[in-house]
């Protein structure tokens, strides 16, 4: 249907971390940079998939309006291909996004609906956002919700794509270790290997605070990572081993990582490369290990990479 720089999502880099996780075990870590995607995120492969189908199907067409929640990444991906195929995008937003991120969506057309009060019955925000996407799809002629968090395309996209490049680019995998959010990642890498007969395990890193995973719920400071609801994907059981990343050792995980290995990249990113440093300790020796490395750091510029603000958020200024 598209013959531009859509074309180039997916086929990702896959690139040993030799600096970062040097050690005597004989451990080798790669990095699938989902951070090299056009839109700078995973969330480009299901953003495409999900509305090439929406128009194979009908479900869109010239004209629509496509409306969807999102904290940052997967409404970025939404804007610039909307764009491209000449569609009107509706980003549903709350307080936790990024004012960076909001600027990078409007900047590709997309008008924001921001809700400022989270939903009564749960105090989150994100039942709050999913209503107003009922509403705006009550009132707007001719508009669509991609629904990532149900959408059996989100999760296709990476099942097809990131675990089958992933496979493909190395003779054996012992473990790949990634974010949950919509779950929609990690429940496809592992559909992969289900259908595939692997022996690989997957890892599923949630954020101190999420309740995806059975956690008990809390403050979380990054938007992308975790979860006040359990999404449908993550009702389903797919992990092997799950872990938990406190937002200090988020930002500390991205700073070792840029250190280490020169990528910058954003907090979500940040809790898996955490994740797999407490693993080296458990895991067999000679393990081959994949680690999802989520989006791009350029959004975390005024958070994240930002000493100043690091040091108000954790009374330290968190060097490695």
């Amino acid at each position: 249907m598209m013959d531009d720089w859509t074309r180039s999502i997916g086929n990702t880099p896959l690139v040993k971390l030799s600096r970062l996780f040097r050690n005597s075990r004989g451990i080798e870590v790669y990095a699938k940079l989902e951070l090299m995607n056009p839109g700078g995120s995973a969330k480009d492969r299901p953003a495409l998939r999900i509305l090439q189908h929406a128009w194979k199907d009908g479900k869109i067409g010239p004209g629509s309006v496509v409306i969807e929640s999102s904290s940052g990444n997967m409404a970025i991906s939404l804007a610039a291909i909307c764009s491209m195929m000449e569609l009107k995008f509706i980003s549903v937003i709350d307080p936790r996004t990024a004012a960076h991120n909001i600027r990078i969506m409007k900047t590709f057309g997309a008008q924001i609906s921001y809700v400022d009060e989270p939903d009564p019955a749960s105090g989150e925000f994100l039942p709050a956002r999913l209503a107003r996407v009922r509403e705006l799809l009550g009132s707007i002629p001719n508009s669509y919700w991609p629904n990532q968090y149900g959408n059996e395309h989100n999760y296709l996209a990476h099942c097809e794509g990131t675990m089958g490049e992933i496979a493909a680019a190395l003779p054996r995998v012992d473990y790949v270790i990634g974010g949950v959010s919509t779950c929609g990642t990690m429940y496809g890498c592992a559909n992969y290997i289900a259908e595939q007969g692997m022996e690989t395990k997957v890892v599923a890193v949630d954020a101190k605070g999420s309740v995806i995973l059975g956690g008990s719920k809390g403050p979380r400071m990054f938007p992308g990572l975790g979860a006040g609801i359990v999404p449908p994907f993550g009702q389903k059981p797919f992990m092997d081993e799950s872990t938990y990343v406190s937002d200090r050792n988020m930002v500390l995980g991205c700073k070792e990582l840029v250190a280490r290995e020169a990528i910058l990249a954003g907090p979500s990113s940040g809790a898996v490369i955490s994740a797999m440093k407490s693993l080296l300790d458990t895991i067999p020796e000679q393990s081959v290990c994949v680690v999802i490395i989520h989006d791009r750091g350029e959004r975390y510029m005024d958070t994240v990479y930002d000493d100043d603000w690091v040091k108000r958020q954790f009374d330290s200024e968190l060097k490695v």
